[in-house]
C-alpha cells in the first residue's frame, strides 16, 4: 500500500472536522501527488505534539523558519510507509527523544493552513505522541529552541492551532483512562 492510499484510509476512518476531511479527501482524489512537497496545490503533512501526561507538560518547537512554537512535524518523505509513521518519524527527528509511541486511535485533528509560494497549502494530520519516562530533549538543526511547557502555558506562547491540538490531546487521553 502507498503513503497515498494510508492517507486515504486514515482519513476516511477519521470521524471529526467532516468539512475539512472531505476537502483532503477531495485534494488527494485530484492530486496523486498530494503527499508531497512538490505538490504545489497544496500537500499533506503529518505531524505530533509531544506531551508528557505524568507531568502535566507539552514540548514545542521554536520553528527556526516561522519562529513560532509548535508541535513538531513537517513533510512526508518516500521511506514513510503511513501517515502515522511519519508523524512519528517527524516528532522523534525534531524532538531528539527515542522512544516516543503515538496515542492510540488515529490523528487528534486536521489543520489546514497556508504557506509562502510555490506551494499554497499544508493539510496537516496532527497526532499526539507520548514522551516516555525520563525523556529528555535535543534540539535538532530545524529548531531555535525545544521547550516543555505546563499545559495551563501553552495559550501564551503558541496559536489557536496548538492549543486546540493540546486541548484535545488531554480529552483523549482523560477518556483513555475511563475506557
Amino acid at each position: 500500500m502507498s503513503l497515498h492510499d494510508d492517507a486515504v484510509l486514515v482519513l476516511k476512518s477519521y470521524e471529526d472536522q467532516e468539512e475539512l476531511r472531505r476537502l483532503y479527501l477531495d485534494h488527494l482524489a485530484a492530486h496523486p501527488d498530494g503527499m508531497w512537497k512538490a505538490c504545489e496545490a497544496g500537500h499533506v503533512t503529518a505531524s505530533a505534539l509531544v506531551v508528557d501526561p505524568e507531568r502535566g507538560r507539552v514540548l514545542l518547537t521554536l520553528h527556526k523558519k516561522l519562529g513560532m512554537w509548535l508541535q513538531m512535524g513537517g513533510h512526508c518523505e518516500p521511506g514513510d510507509a503511513t501517515l502515522a509513521a511519519a508523524a512519528l518519524r517527524e516528532a522523534t527527528e525534531e524532538s531528539g527523544i527515542s522512544g516516543l509511541t503515538l496515542l492510540p486511535g488515529g490523528p487528534v485533528r486536521l489543520d489546514r493552513h497556508p504557506i509562502p509560494a510555490p506551494c499554497h497549502w499544508h493539510l496537516d494530520v496532527q497526532y499526539a505522541a507520548l514522551a516516555p519516562p525520563g525523556a529528555v530533549e535535543e534540539i535538532s538543526e530545524e529548531s531555535l529552541d525545544l521547550r516543555w511547557f505546563a499545559y495551563d502555558e501553552v495559550a501564551d506562547v503558541a496559536d489557536t492551532s496548538v492549543v486546540r491540538l493540546l486541548e484535545l490531546t488531554r480529552a483523549t487521553l482523560v477518556a483513555g483512562r475511563r475506557a
